[in-house]
């Protein structure tokens, strides 16, 4: 049972708003620059401390409001869909909201978001609190998504490793201030990490356990990391050897999204493949430095494969494509956009070997012309999203026969292609659930 001297964290509050301090009203506007959310202790609702002179008319009053009539379950239903600031925010309402926003079911999550947050202040306070009844661990927290927080530094990160061994699920993307000690602190202190998204965090170079970690765990386990998800679009500096690393730590990994890696090799991609057999979804769009011979090391991945983005990877081509039709045959996606040396001869390969591929993004592919999508109608009939985005040589012919053979086609994106009004009139005659997106003004 929580006593209601129990402190709680109120994260939004204006600089300019009153807060109660034990019964007295004070200005936080000295603890803060103007427009900024801190993070502050206060005391439980004033409504929670006794008053001798209430009068009996204001307390029936009160008594009957109808949002009283609900019951706590009701309140904890309301209170799970609420983000962190505003669920401190109900803890100062009065004293059975006070017990209910701090209700252990309700913290599984923490959730802050905003340029203006205080965000190592906000963290540091709300696991003191959540770590009350358990000191210095707080058991029930499993995702942190401050995503966007650009004040979030390496304190934040180190207050989250000591406070939340059973943490699962981390998001810090766009903070461009954590460093690669603070995210080696994490995966070494959180061994049941799973979900890791440093997108966007330039100084992340790589994800590893800290020296001390590995020196204490075994030699079976030590420099093994539970991470499943990662994502580290936008890591610009990462190279080679960091995903050298980072495969042979996390051998686990399922999902690995490297958009805009751009130092990253075909070396890398063999490194990772080598340690990490169990990929099934893999980008690597933007990464001008991978070629065909990056796609014969990620063909390896046989058919675990299911998700690939290369766009705009410039370097590869239909030999590339080869490879990977050929080895990852059960793969539903597949995004080549800005691919120019692909042509007809790899959509070939690729739509007769990868029958079940429901989502082609071929778009900026000047090679492709009809003839390729005469051999993706006639071998893919589940596919749901097709991108053709300016490709040149695409005519209506083409868009015929494809709407003809895959009915189930949802979305089809046609924008800077010459194609004739009576063309898309046929395709959403035959596909009257596909979502066309084109240029033709002529067609709505």
């Amino acid at each position: 049972m929580r006593t209601l001297s129990t402190p709680s964290p109120a994260l939004i509050c204006p600089p300019s708003s009153q807060a109660f301090i034990n019964g007295k009203a004070s200005s936080t506007s000295s603890s803060s620059v103007t427009g900024e959310t801190v993070a502050m202790v206060h005391a439980p609702p004033i409504t929670c401390l006794p008053r001798p002179h209430v009068r009996p008319a204001a307390r029936m009053q009160k008594e009957q409001a109808p949002i009283d009539i609900l019951p706590d379950q009701a309140f904890l239903q309301i209170f799970s869909h609420l983000p962190t600031n505003q669920l401190c925010r109900c803890a100062r309402v009065c004293c059975r909201w006070y017990n209910l926003t701090w209700d252990p079911r309700l913290w599984r999550t923490i959730r802050l978001t905003g340029d203006t947050v205080h965000v190592d202040r906000a963290l540091r306070v709300l696991t003191r609190r959540l770590c009350q009844d358990t000191p210095n661990v707080c058991l029930m927290l499993e995702t942190v998504i401050v995503s966007g927080c650009r004040r979030l530094t390496d304190r934040g990160l180190h207050t989250i490793a000591q406070c939340c061994p059973e943490l699962r699920r981390l998001e810090v993307s766009g903070c461009h201030n954590i460093s690669n000690e603070a995210v080696f602190n994490i995966v070494s202190r959180c061994p049941n990490l799973e979900y890791l998204d440093v997108s966007g965090c330039y100084n992340v170079t790589c994800i590893s356990l800290t020296r001390e970690a590995s020196v204490k765990l075994s030699t079976l386990h030590g420099k093994q990391i539970s991470i499943r998800y990662l994502d580290m679009t936008d890591c610009f500096v990462l190279e080679d050897e960091g995903l050298h690393t980072i495969a042979a730590h996390c051998t686990q990994l399922t999902h690995l999204y490297l958009r805009r890696c751009v130092r990253i090799t075909d070396e890398g991609l063999r490194y990772l493949v080598i340690y990490c057999t169990s990929v099934k979804e893999l980008s690597v769009s933007d990464c001008r430095f991978v070629s065909d011979f990056g796609l014969r090391e990620i063909a390896k991945l046989e058919s675990r494969l299911r998700y690939l983005s290369i766009a705009h990877c410039g370097r590869i081509t239909d030999v590339g494509i080869r490879y990977v039709a050929k080895y990852c045959s059960k793969m539903r996606y597949l995004n080549a956009r800005g691919c120019e040396g692909i042509t007809d001869h790899g959509l070939e390969y690729l739509a007769k070997n990868c029958a079940k591929l429901k989502s082609l993004d071929i778009g900026k592919c000047p090679l492709v012309s009809d003839a390729g999508l005469e051999f993706l109608a006639l071998n893919c009939f589940n596919l749901k999203r097709l991108s053709l985005k300016s490709c040149e040589s695409i005519t209506g012919r083409g868009l015929q026969i494809v709407a003809a053979n895959c009915f189930d086609l949802q979305m089809m994106n046609v924008q800077d292609c010459d194609i004739s009004v009576e063309a898309l009139r046929f395709v959403k005659r035959h596909c009257k659930r596909c979502v066309i997106e084109h240029t033709n003004p002529a067609f709505f």
